[in-house]
């Protein structure tokens, strides 16, 4: 029998060796002409990206915990004030909300979305409820509708983390257009990576935005005249932008490949459902931009998670978990008082989850493979008859 292919769990090659000679050209070009910092390239990306996420200011900064982070202090948060966020989230949401010097209030999430659950959000809100933080996961929005609704009856600050929803849409909304702002990450990994980190602050609020630009570039309203004490160094690399400007086109169309692989995976794998293996729900259809493709390996399963995972890296299908260990259980924020139970779907949820190869020069023909992988090795762990989804 012929070995099949190893899959990765990511290409960056396919997306960068057709672009190879309009990267270099950029690349060249800021050498020439030697504007580094702030330089030419970066107003270019801003204005592009923002307009591309409905918003009116793009703010870029060195990656996108920066990008949180400055952007809630320019929405006016700081000490005394709490901001709702989800367990169930990369810790960069969180530290985010510590380095404005907030108080982080962690919530749980719907387990079949993975997303912020908003009724568990609204009972979380007191007196000293700032703002609220969705975090936009695995390329997916959250409510549009729900979100504003809560933050409008609460008189609540809305600020976004979209790291890995780059142009995502919902209710006929673009993730980067529902509140004061949003974050947005560029490390290279994300539906629009650079060659390293990279963030963005989108607003439509001009003093969001100015307080921004002020605040990464050492607190200076101008060259030498510093006027906020919170600034720092954070300024998205002219180098970087270069390469996002040559990528920025492109995203639409690799978007709409990730999102035409995620109707193919759910589709194919819909026979292993009732065997416990059960994909995150999709409720924002054609929107979801599927930064992540991710299952759930439920009880039901005859096979453990971390099980499964292994014995598809035995067959050369790389995976990955996002994220192992929600943020409240981690030895850092010990400190914020969540214990063991406090938020039980992230935590069951975050021994089910498995993120399945992803990315748009994967080819129908490699899902295929990774299903009957998936089927081939829950078959041989079970005594049910299971029918291929490719037969």
């Amino acid at each position: 029998m012929t070995a099949l292919a190893p899959i990765p769990f990511v290409d960056l090659d396919w997306q960068h060796r057709p672009l190879s000679s309009a990267l270099q050209a950029a690349l060249a070009q800021v050498m020439t002409d030697g504007d580094f910092v702030l330089g030419r390239a970066v107003a270019d990306f801003e204005a592009r990206f923002a307009a591309a996420c409905q918003g009116r200011f793009g703010v870029g900064v060195g990656c996108g915990t920066d990008a949180l982070a400055l952007g809630l202090i320019a929405c006016g948060l700081g000490p005394g004030d709490e901001v709702i966020l989800p367990a169930n989230t990369f810790v960069a949401t969180l530290i985010g909300v510590l380095r404005c010097g907030a108080t982080p209030v962690l919530v749980d999430c719907d387990r079949a979305t993975a997303l912020i659950d908003l009724d568990a959000a609204q009972r979380a809100i007191t007196p000293r409820t700032k703002a609220i933080i969705p975090v936009h996961l695995y390329g997916q929005m959250v409510s549009p509708q729900g979100l504003r609704t809560l933050a409008e009856q609460y008189d609540l600050i809305l600020f976004e983390d979209a790291a890995q929803a780059h142009l995502a849409e919902r209710e006929g909304q673009r993730a980067g257009s529902l509140g004061q702002g949003a974050a947005f990450s560029f490390y290279p990994s994300k539906n629009l990576g650079a060659f390293g980190d990279g963030g963005l602050v989108v607003t439509s609020e001009e003093t969001v935005a100015q307080t921004v630009r002020s605040l990464r570039n050492y607190g200076a309203s101008r060259k030498y005249y510093h006027t906020d004490p919170a600034g720092t160094n954070s300024r998205l690399d002219t180098l970087q932008a270069a390469v996002l400007n040559v990528k920025l086109p492109h995203l639409p169309a690799w978007n709409q490949a990730r999102n035409t692989l995620g109707q193919a995976y759910d589709r194919k794998l819909a026979p292993l459902v009732e065997h416990g293996i059960v994909p995150i729900r999709n409720e924002a259809g054609p929107g979801h931009v599927y930064h992540l493709y991710v299952v759930r390996v439920t009880a039901d399963c005859p096979l453990r998670r971390d099980d499964l995972q292994a014995r598809l890296g035995e067959q050369q299908i790389q995976t990955g978990i996002h994220y192992p260990i929600p943020c409240h259980r981690q030895p850092a924020f010990a400190n914020l008082g969540y214990g063991p139970g406090a938020f039980p779907q992230s935590e069951a949820l975050s021994q089910e989850i498995l993120s399945l190869p992803m990315y748009p020069g994967l080819t129908e023909a490699q899902v295929d493979q990774v299903v009957d992988a998936m089927l081939e090795t829950v078959l041989s762990a079970s005594s049910a008859p299971l029918t291929s989804a490719l037969g």
